[in-house]
């Protein structure tokens, strides 16, 4: 990160870079046009540096980005959204209009405008000629490079109108910077750079563009192309010195790309002047004064047109009454903090702050669970008493409190110091969240004494800042407390619903259960169907299990118990196999050890997925196709034993989704019974533990495998833990055909 002198850095942190009011009025007018497509918003964008500026910052902050950083405008727009970009116009609008530290004296900006844009449309054009991989990058480099000079002007006012004054060139302005403030406008911008988090080529092509050529050579190529773009911006013709350096710079036929770059750059940026209301510089001999804001002797409002437009589009509301419109149309609690975040950095320059939240059962101030700002909020929980905080301080009394509130300051917490340590400041402000006479929450500031001092005249302004953001928070929880309303409604009805369900399809079953008694009651007690009926009974003891658990909202307990895996099968073919396999002519091969298997598992939930299984593969497999089902014990997987029963088909495979559906079962909405009966095994083998592996090659077959958990995690019997002990079988126990 680029460091600064301490002074220019308190300085610059509360500066920002103004709009031209053309752009905004175009900027409100497309995001208000549901026509508009982000490739135009964001070509609209990039013809303001001090848009820029904004969408960057607010599209690389850590509430928006997630890993990759955003390059270019278009993507920091659709990351962050049309309602936040509204948001953002309209605050800078506002802006605009009220803007309370204006320099005594008009500054004209028309020179500064097109030498930006004239020095973007260059960077990219050579970086299209050279190869460059991101030729919006370079725009967005060259349309920056000079950004550092709205923020000393805007930061520090009337001192840097002085420099301005007195310079006859970019060159002269940057010695005078660096005599008088130690640092000049290409290392300001650099320093911005580096806190939205740019890669470090970005920010050296804004700090190289005034270093010597012989220097400028020995640079990365997106420097190089920003200070050659900024090298020819200001010439008719391409001197023959710039032409050497580029054979330098880009190979032997550098010179040869720069023919035709200024004329075609120059009337892209002449056709982009035009069209916001800004008329270019006259064209200079190189190394001119071309670019620089020019300090006007008379106060003048310049565009009066554009900026009476925006005054109509804005009307005769409050300051911040279109924030307020814009924040009760948000709808999620981080979209509002989110929103209220970047306003606050906008109007009142508000760049380091965290918001603490009431309980509304018991008033604690916590910040648990809010995202983008230091873990100490998420950390804490503190009571509704004023002396524990300068933010409960200002949530009891409904007032702004600031560290700088007393003279001699009054002792702090030790929460006080930790979150001044998170903002790296020396105090805070801590701004109430007012909702209907009650805090909803307290937005804590980090500044310094001068910064204090300056947002002092502005607290007014900043206590309904705070009323604004208590009446969207407040109607955020509303709009929340609403919907889980709705949704217990919603809720009740199901389980009414179900529970008629449950009782009409218990009547039968236990019709059924009753008949099977007496049948059984009068079968010979040697009979050999009475097996089949008992395993019949449980069957539909299962059944009825199944269906009184629809009414249940809660997840079914596992019910773990020590099961014969072995035996499991043989009941659950003796009663299926005829229905599922045999009567479609699919042969059927099982493969089972003669000895028990204990496998600790609920014992309903592992039918359950055999059957469904079962009657997947019976539904996608024609006569004469194969099924094979394989129990092997023995199994070490991730230091544990199991047994792994195994199904192949050579039937006609599966699809991506129905696969999708074992490993994410709340997805497994495909459409299909097929799909919702794997969505099924999915779901029980994730409650039971059980690992699922699933091969499947169209018009090849299927494999899918389960690892049931063995019931005693020792060492199995025998040394050969993958060996199966198995034998075919004949009669009514024949396991294999």
């Amino acid at each position: 990160m680029y460091s600064l002198p301490e002074p220019v850095r308190h300085a610059i942190e509360s500066g920002r870079a103004p709009s031209p009011p053309q752009i905004l009025l175009r900027l409100l007018q497309l995001v208000d046009d549901d026509g508009t497509t982000m490739a135009e918003l964001a070509k609209l964008v990039e013809q303001d540096p001090g848009l820029c500026t904004r969408v960057l910052t607010a599209a690389n902050s850590s509430a928006i980005r997630r890993g990759n950083q955003f390059r270019s405008i278009e993507s920091c727009l659709t990351a962050l959204g049309t309602r936040l970009v509204r948001s953002i116009a309209t605050c800078l609008s506002v802006q605009s209009l009220f803007d309370e530290r204006s320099a005594t004296r008009a500054v004209d900006l028309s020179g500064f405008w097109t030498h930006s844009l004239l020095v973007a449309e260059l960077s990219r054009s050579l970086a299209t000629a050279i190869g460059y991989q991101r030729p919006d990058e370079a725009y967005l480099a060259g349309l920056l490079h000079d950004v550092g000079e709205l923020i000393l002007l805007s930061a520090l006012g009337e001192p840097y109108l002085k420099l301005l004054a007195t310079s006859s060139s970019e060159t002269t302005l940057s010695e005078l910077e660096v005599a008088q403030l130690g640092v000049h406008h290409g290392e300001i911008g650099t320093w911005l750079a580096d806190q939205w988090q740019l890669d470090s080529p970005f920010a050296d092509g804004i700090l190289f563009h005034h270093l010597p050529a012989e220097q400028i050579v020995t640079a990365a190529q997106l420097a190089q192309v920003v200070w050659m773009a900024h090298a020819l911006a200001g010439c008719d013709e391409v001197p023959e010195e710039l032409g050497r350096l580029a054979d330098q710079m880009f190979g032997d036929s550098g010179s040869s790309r720069l023919r035709g770059l200024s004329n075609q750059a120059g009337q892209r940026m002449c056709m982009v002047a035009d069209a916001i209301g800004i008329a270019p510089q006259e064209k200079t001999a190189c190394g001119s004064a071309v670019g620089l804001p020019r300090v006007l002797n008379v106060r003048t409002r310049s565009q009066p047109d554009a900026t009476g437009q925006i005054a109509s589009l804005i009307g005769h509301k409050a300051l911040l009454q279109p924030l307020q419109d814009e924040l009760l149309a948000l709808e999620t609690n981080a979209e509002v903090l989110l929103a209220l975040r970047e306003s606050a950095r906008i109007l009142f320059e508000l760049n380091r702050l965290a918001f603490l939240l009431c309980d509304p059962v018991d008033g604690r101030l916590t910040g648990k669970g809010l995202t983008g700002q230091a873990a100490i909020f998420g950390q804490v929980s503190i009571l509704p008493e004023a002396h524990r905080s300068l933010a409960t301080a200002a949530a009891i009394s409904k007032q702004i409190c600031s560290s700088y509130d007393h003279e001699p300051a009054l002792a702090k917490s030790l929460m006080d110091i930790q979150f001044a340590r998170a903002f790296a400041s020396n105090g805070l402000l801590c701004i109430p969240m007012i909702a209907h006479g009650q805090a909803v929450g307290v937005i804590v500031v980090g500044l310094s004494a001068s910064q204090y001092a300056h947002l002092s005249r502005r607290l007014p302004c900043l206590a309904n800042f705070g009323r604004i953001a208590g009446l969207s928070l407040d109607n955020w929880r509303e709009a929340r407390e609403s919907r889980v309303q709705t949704a217990e409604a919603a809720s009740a009805r199901f389980t009414r619903q179900a529970r008629r369900m449950v009782h009409e399809a218990g009547n039968p079953l236990t019709i059924i259960k009753g008949y099977l008694r007496i049948l059984d009651s009068k079968l010979p007690q040697e009979a050999d169907v009475r097996h089949e009926l008992n395993v019949l009974t449980e069957e539909i003891e299962r059944v009825a299990s199944i269906v009184r658990r629809m009414s249940d909202m809660p997840a079914h307990a596992v019910d773990e118990q020590i099961v014969d895996i072995s035996d499991l099968v043989r009941e659950l073919l003796l009663l299926y196999r005829e229905t599922l396999f045999d009567s479609k002519g699919i042969a059927v091969e099982v493969i089972l050890p003669r000895e028990a298997i204990g496998i600790a598992c609920d014992r309903d939930s592992t039918k359950q997925i055999l059957l469904n299984l079962w009657k997947n593969a019976s539904e996608a497999l024609a006569g004469g196709q194969h099924f094979r089902l394989t129990l092997t014990d023995g199994i070490r997987h991730q230091g544990r034993h199991f047994a792994e029963l195994r199904i192949d088909d050579n039937g006609p495979g599966m699809n991506e989704a129905a696969i999708s559906a074992l490993y994410r079962p709340d997805h497994g909405r495909i459409g299909s019974a097929r799909g919702i009966g794997l969505s099924v095994v999915g779901a029980l083998a994730q409650r039971l533990g059980i690992p699922v592996t699933c091969r499947s090659k169209p018009g090849v077959g299927t494999m899918i495998s389960l690892l049931l958990p063995a019931a005693n995690q020792t060492e199995p019997r025998g040394s050969n833990e993958r060996i199966l002990r198995s034998e075919t079988m004949s009669s009514s126990d024949t396991c294999q055909e």
